[in-house]
């Protein structure tokens, strides 16, 4: 039997990229025969060394994760890059290509998609009649996930109120989705736009996307779990969906695991910007843990109604948000109106003064989101916001990818 891991023992990453034509960029359904490639039949994951592949609900869209929990950050993302790199040279013989962001620019979903039909194919056939799963919300969408140990009520609740207060930053750092059906969004993260939406058929599995102020398992399995439960039993009478899987709120408890999965981050440009970003969201998460911001207590009883509001601003106007609530800005030792940006700045500054040389090696990725903005922002900077560019400036978006190099409009 396995030692449990505590937090911030280990951490576990997962990555989504969709497959696309290298000249059109129009979608790849090929993720299954990408798969075949490797494992010489029909399956949904193939295990190479500390990173595997994964199939998603979507034919286009590949997961590459860390096979087991990782305490080495660097080793996962040169684990990362070098598996783009063979994916990439395996997809050439379709003519094809990794694509970063978090959704595809110009692909419809409603007549382009294309389920997973191998393994595991019953379940999003269940997804896919309950939900209608052709759409943005559904199949044009790629994200990062974060996975983080804990053990025991009391790390349970630590981590849970401290992933909670620091959720509604997360798309002024992560924004990449600015662009769907060809037209530039009324957002800069138009895959949390429909994110929130896509399960409104049955509305409290996702929420408010901030996960409710409970803080232990017997509270959390009680509240949300239970009622999930009930009611997914109309829809799903043969009890084939888990209330674990259909949780879709910003952070998903996994006590099976002992992990919460943080699910609001959408996918950058290359895994050394995601490993960066996931490093800031890390030692943010210890610093708060340590109560080296504010105490326990007062992260807990932050109001819901702060953290959603400052959500939805975030997600329509990323680093640029103005946070007008003193009581949330405060709680990171900022006690005048900021900006999501500035505040972010705060406390990666803050944290290096403190010693923190973890995050010293990810400054020149992080310098990049400081000054020029998220990824959102600076490929509507590159574009000008001219539709005729939109091509031009994802197949930059893909070389960028395939050399793990930041993307400066």
């Amino acid at each position: 039997m396995k030692a449990p891991l505590h937090l911030f023992n280990a951490y576990g990453v997962e990555l989504e990229y969709m497959i696309v034509d290298r000249d059109s960029l129009q979608i790849k359904s090929i993720s299954d025969e990408l798969l075949k490639q490797e494992l010489g039949y029909y399956g949904g994951n193939f295990e190479n060394g500390i990173v595997s592949w994964s199939n998603e609900l979507a034919l286009h869209v590949i997961e590459l994760k860390s096979t087991r929990p990782e305490s080495n950050l660097n080793t996962i993302e040169n684990s990362f890059a070098d598996e783009v790199k063979r994916i990439n040279n395996t997809l050439s013989c379709w003519n094809a290509m990794l694509l970063p962001t978090a959704a595809h620019p110009f692909m419809n979903p409603l007549t382009e998609t294309r389920l997973w039909p191998h393994d595991h194919s019953d379940v999003y056939q269940i997804y896919d009649r309950i939900f209608n799963s052709k759409g943005h919300g559904w199949s044009n969408l790629q994200s990062t996930h974060l996975n983080l140990p804990f053990h025991g009520d009391a790390e349970f609740g630590k981590l849970h109120a401290a992933i909670r207060l620091i959720l509604p930053l997360l798309p002024a750092l992560c924004a990449s989705s600015p662009i769907l059906d060809g037209k530039f969004s009324e957002a800069v993260d138009a895959r949390l736009v429909y994110y929130k939406t896509k399960q409104e058929r049955i509305p409290f599995l996702t929420g408010h996307i901030i996960p409710e102020p409970v803080f232990s398992q017997k509270n959390y399995e009680e509240q949300i779990y239970s009622r999930i439960k009930k009611e997914i039993a109309t829809f799903d009478p043969q009890h084939i969906l888990d209330p674990i899987w259909i949780n879709s709120r910003g952070a998903i408890p996994r006590f099976d695991r002992g992990s919460i999965e943080i699910r609001v981050m959408d996918i950058q440009e290359c895994p050394a910007a995601d490993l960066a970003i996931i490093t800031l969201v890390i030692e943010t998460l210890k610093s708060l843990i340590h109560e080296d911001f504010a105490s326990l207590e007062d992260q807990k009883e932050v109001y819901m109604d702060a953290l959603t509001g400052i959500l939805e601003e975030t997600i329509k106007t990323g680093s640029g948000t103005e946070i007008f609530s003193m009581e949330y800005s405060s709680l990171f030792g900022i006690n005048t109106f900021t900006t999501a940006q500035e505040l972010w700045k705060h406390i990666y500054t803050t944290l290096v003064a403190k010693g923190n040389t973890l995050l010293e090696r990810w400054e020149p990725e992080l310098s990049v989101i400081f000054t020029e903005g998220t990824l959102s922002e600076r490929i509507i900077k590159a574009t000008n916001r001219s539709e005729a560019a939109i091509p031009k400036v994802y197949h930059q978006l893909s070389d960028c990818l395939a050399q793990n190099k930041m993307f400066i409009p």
